[in-house]
């Protein structure tokens, strides 16, 4: 439903820059997919990128333990596998290669897409991040955060001759456009362009956890370059396409909204019908508290609510 709101509802245009023999591949194998992490509904179009090639069911991600806790959306994650981590390695590392490792008889075809940089890129998080650079003698970025490379070594370990390919994927956004999912719920459209890079073969990327280390490092550099070209041009080294829309996310919701709406509005006309002022007031603190919800989801896309993991005042807390 949140993606047909970005199809349907926004009309977000979602264009493709990638070669013709990788386009033939999408949703065809097993794939880790990785992502930069700069835009507050980058998850969004990634979710788009996996509907257009028919793998949004069969989706999995890398995501941080508190959004298991999330009403409805982290309950449907839970059930539908997806690996929660709590960003400490050291209690991480166990939970996470047995959700992984759960996968290898995954029934379907699927796509686990992950964010390398662990967070939302942010002025202050970049800054502390090049000082990490320095310290450990690493190239700097100007566009993205150090990756943190054990946990992409330790899925390359679990998903070797699962997983097919990965896919470098980069995300960005036509004139300087800032967009939010509080945007997208208003209709506003968007111009969202995913250059993913020639599919890399899954035995190209070292199974040695320093050598893995290494090879990421690498590609976030070349992934720099590219959106530095971003920049400058307004294009990526590649075809663009624009994958056609498939009507199911619209058809899913039009059939939730028919099922729903008609009770919920012949149960609201029964209460307005009573007369009973506890009855409305009950009603008017449900629609409050919903309204209130609702916000408080949207509130953990923005950037300026996200969390603190990576900036420096943290890392004085968890030292």
């Amino acid at each position: 439903e949140m993606v047909m709101l970005l199809e349907w509802w926004s009309g977000t245009d979602c264009t493709l820059y990638t070669d013709p023999e990788s386009y033939s591949k999408y949703g065809k194998e097993n794939a880790i997919v990785i992502l930069n992490h700069n835009f507050e509904i980058d998850f969004l179009c990634g979710w788009n990128f996996c509907e257009r090639f028919g793998v949004l069911g069969s989706s999995k991600v890398l995501a941080k333990k508190e959004l298991s806790y999330m009403p409805i959306i982290g309950w449907m994650w839970y059930f539908l596998e997806i690996v929660f981590c709590k960003r400490k390695w050291e209690e991480d590392r166990k939970t996470v290669m047995q959700k992984l490792l759960n996968l290898r008889d995954y029934p379907e075809n699927f796509w686990f897409l992950i964010h390398c940089e662990g967070t939302r890129f942010t002025e202050q998080k970049h800054q502390i991040s090049m000082q990490v650079a320095e310290a450990k003698g690493l190239p700097k970025l100007k566009y993205h955060l150090l990756p943190r490379t054990k946990g992409f070594a330790v899925t390359v370990q679990c998903l070797r001759n699962v997983v097919s390919a990965v896919y470098d994927s980069t995300l960005n956004f036509r004139n300087n456009e800032n967009p939010t999912l509080l945007g997208v719920l208003n209709g506003k459209k968007y111009h969202a362009d995913l250059y993913v890079r020639q599919v890399i073969h899954i035995l190209e990327v070292p199974e040695d956890e320093q050598e893995c280390s290494n090879w990421l490092h690498k590609l976030y550099q070349e992934k720099d370059a590219f959106q530095e070209e971003y920049y400058r041009t307004g294009t990526y080294p590649a075809v663009p396409v624009v994958p056609p829309r498939r009507p199911w996310t619209l058809l899913n919701w039009l059939f939730w909204a028919l099922l729903l709406l008609y009770p919920l509005f012949k149960l609201l006309v029964n209460m307005i019908n009573s007369g009973s002022s506890l009855t409305l007031a009950s009603f008017a603190f449900v629609i409050v508290m919903a309204s209130v919800g609702v916000r408080w989801m949207i509130g953990v896309t923005e950037i300026n609510k996200g969390s603190t993991y990576g900036n420096n005042d943290n890392k004085q807390k968890q030292n």
